[in-house]
């Protein structure tokens, strides 16, 4: 599913204009964005949980020229971990 295909889908279940819904969608996008950019973490009890985790220097290899190595700087990375009723609806059979 696509942005577009979510949207049409949030403004059909939702009942809003697919301009309201998409406007729904710009402004939770945002508000994750800059909550995380700030280090707090989102919590949606059930769905799960956005966080930046921190990734250490290592290692690596140049996928060009396997027998160089390279440095791999630090850095921030997005995490999203699914609740508990996603992993259940997920795995419905």
């Amino acid at each position: 599913m696509n942005k577009a295909e979510l949207i049409a889908s949030m403004a059909d279940k939702s009942e809003l204009t697919k301009k309201d819904a998409e406007a729904a969608l710009n402004g939770f996008i945002k508000s994750v964005e800059e909550a995380l950019e700030n280090g707090e973490k989102v919590q949606l009890v059930g769905f799960g949980t956005f966080e930046v985790r921190q990734r250490k220097a290592r290692e690596g290899r140049n996928p060009r020229d396997p027998e160089e190595v390279i440095q791999i700087p630090a850095s921030n990375a997005p995490v999203f971990k699914a609740g508990k009723s996603l992993k259940e609806t997920v795995n419905k059979k």
